[in-house]
């Protein structure tokens, strides 16, 4: 965080250049709670599948505007709030070509600093929308009232006024995602910091830990790290601080630690601490859930908070919209989901998590969320998929999803999928359109077959699953 920081008063404007992102809506709306005068634009805000996060923000007082510059030179709003998805020669910039711009994540910066909650970051290359969402509803149902903001859509608290990716509560704490995507996560000094995983996204491991480090080295009093984590990223960077680690895999250290996972009938549990809690219900399938339930319980130790209280809540957790969702059924009885799953960790979470809940096929379909992302994970990519598929499996890859920004357009899926196939042992398909992927599943699928739509960044992707499982 840099040392002159702006902070918002209610006196201000701010206009946010591509208010539907599912960050800067978030921000919008904590910024109208704080009583600035807020508006936003968006490329894409005729859009169906953006339907509920426009209504909400308007419902909230937000003015919202086409993005051709006429919302800008309307208002003269004392900011411009962007992303780092925003071009340069964009119509909002030029019409307010005098006015200051902040980046998404000073924005929070100032806005953070305007209130007076205990920061507490969640980072890491995986999980930490639905760590985040997770803790702020079990620390909200054991009584805390705490403020949050995330990347997702949380479901306990979406209502027709509000996203469900912000929440003001009246308690100690204000839960929000630090992104390491773009490095942003640096530019917060926050209370209390969680750093979940280094996995293989947009950056080489060695750079990403420099980064953490870096961010745990501006964390003012705790950290909870995963235990792997911690051996990577060393003792000096987190030396002033009070640490707690979790263990992502089957442990007895510690108390928050899940020492067994059980799946029976749809029905998910984890044992904590070697059984020294009754099995804990699971709302989410997978050992990697069970992991990010020992996170949240692992921050109630760094809180200082009542363990118990956190045991007793945190399996009423009710998720995060585009995680995992059951969408519906195939004519053929194949199972759809939904998922935001879009690296390398993610995929193999999402399958692997489909693989607890019945014993047919998985056909995934994949739709890259950018061209760099793509490039930078093709290898590592394909080199998981081959050990993580089944032989029976299928894995295809939609046209990737261009949300804007500086690109290269390559490589394409069809390239990606080409390359894959001229040493693969696994089945890979490439799908041209939707329409094209649909009357695959139609010809192949079978009652016990897993559907998994997976993707980020383009809301339609649950539309169309839901139209898909139309039985």
């Amino acid at each position: 965080m840099t040392e002159n920081i702006v902070v918002f008063s209610p006196r201000n404007s701010v206009h946010f250049v591509g208010v539907g992102g599912i960050g800067m809506s978030g921000l919008a709306q904590m910024c109208r709670a704080a009583g600035l005068a807020v508006s936003g634009s968006d490329r894409a805000l005729d859009n169906p599948e953006n339907k509920h996060i426009f209504d909400s923000l308007k419902a909230q007082g937000i003015k919202l505007f086409s993005q051709d510059g006429s919302g800008v030179s309307a208002l003269c709003p004392d900011y411009l709030i962007y992303s780092t998805a925003i071009e340069e020669d964009n119509p909002d910039f030029a019409a307010g070509k005098d006015i200051p711009r902040l980046h998404r994540s000073e924005a929070l910066a100032a806005a953070m600093a305007a209130g007076n909650q205990q920061l507490i970051a969640l980072t890491g290359s995986c999980g930490k929308t639905t760590v985040s969402a997770w803790l702020a509803e079990t620390l909200y149902r054991a009584g805390y009232e705490p403020s949050f903001l995330c990347g997702g859509l949380v479901k306990h608290f979406i209502s027709p006024e509000l996203t469900g990716n912000y929440a003001k509560g009246a308690g100690e704490y204000f839960v929000f995602e630090a992104d390491e995507s773009d490095k942003s996560l640096l530019a917060y000094t926050p209370d209390y910091s969680v750093v979940l995983n280094i996995g293989t996204d947009h950056y080489s491991r060695e750079e990403l830990i420099e980064v953490f480090r870096q961010f745990l080295r501006q964390t003012r009093k705790g950290a909870v790290i995963e235990k792997s984590v911690a051996m990577m990223l060393g003792q000096e960077c987190m030396a002033h601080l009070d640490i707690t680690i979790f263990d992502a895999e089957e442990s007895t250290l510690y108390p928050w630690d899940f020492s067994a996972y059980s799946s029976d009938n749809g029905v998910f549990c984890a044992d904590f601490g070697g059984g020294k809690f009754p099995a804990v219900p699971l709302p989410l399938p997978g050992k990697h859930n069970a992991s990010n339930a020992s996170a949240v319980l692992a921050c109630f130790n760094m809180l200082k908070l009542p363990l118990q209280k956190g045991i007793d809540a945190v399996s009423d957790f009710t998720g995060v919209w585009r995680r995992f969702d059951y969408a519906g059924k195939l004519a053929c009885g194949a199972r759809v989901y939904d998922d935001y799953a879009h690296n390398v960790e993610k995929i193999v979470s999402c399958i692997s998590g489909a693989r607890r809940i019945l014993n047919g096929r998985v056909i995934a379909l994949f739709q890259p969320h950018g061209y760099g992302p793509l490039k930078f994970m093709r290898d590592e990519f394909f080199k998981v998929m081959e050990q993580e598929l089944a032989s029976e499996d299928i894995f295809g890859m939609l046209p990737v999803y261009y949300a804007g920004g500086t690109s290269t357009f390559s490589p394409t899926s069809r390239e990606v999928i080409d390359d894959w196939n001229t040493h693969a042992e696994k089945n890979y398909q490439y799908f041209d359109s939707r329409s094209e992927a649909v009357c695959f599943l139609n010809d192949c699928c079978q009652s016990g077959d897993i559907v998994l739509i997976m993707g980020a960044r383009d809301n339609s992707l649950s539309a169309w699953a839901a139209e898909i499982a139309c039985y």
